[in-house]
């Protein structure tokens, strides 16, 4: 037990409450972004699984170099739904612009065929959404609601990191 003041707090509920945080030098911080992108002319890219699998990997290798955390991720077959973790050196706007110049790069590079259904050679659409995201219910509410996104079939691809 932890006395803080006249209340008891166990050591579970303390360690519940500050697992979220991350930690950096000289700051704690929890700092989250629900995110959206769609594919360039609304392609049905995500249709594959090779390119679903590579996808998911290569954003897995952006948060060990970068620090991000990707908590969820939404697929349907021609946008992406994140919820991601990133430190304050990011700007919103450079969180966004790494993830998606990066993964265009490599799906590129590892599946050449994507280049021709997408005449421009740009694999996002310029446009998106962003949005902070605050820890508890309203960290829920987003997780949710990317679970929740896509077709009811088994083309909607869904991950928990």
């Amino acid at each position: 037990m932890l006395w803080l003041g006249k209340n008891y707090i166990a050591r579970d509920a303390r360690a519940r409450m500050y697992e979220h945080l991350q930690h950096a030098c000289h700051k704690v911080y929890s700092i989250k972004y629900h995110m959206m992108f769609c594919v360039k002319y609304r392609k049905d890219i995500f249709l594959d699984d090779k390119i679903v699998i590579f996808f998911k990997d290569v954003l897995k290798k952006i948060g060990e170099r970068y620090y991000f955390t990707f908590e969820t991720i939404g697929l349907d077959v021609n946008h992406v739904h994140l919820l991601v973790q990133a430190a304050p050196r990011y700007a919103p706007s450079r969180v966004v612009q790494i993830i998606k110049s990066i993964t265009a790069r490599e799906l590129f590079t590892q599946f050449p065929e994507i280049e021709k259904d997408l005449w421009g050679g740009e694999f996002w659409n310029d446009a998106g959404y962003i949005g902070t995201v605050g820890e508890g219910v309203n960290a829920d509410i987003i997780r949710n609601y990317i679970r929740k996104q896509g077709r009811q079939t088994e083309q909607l691809k869904l991950s928990d990191f």
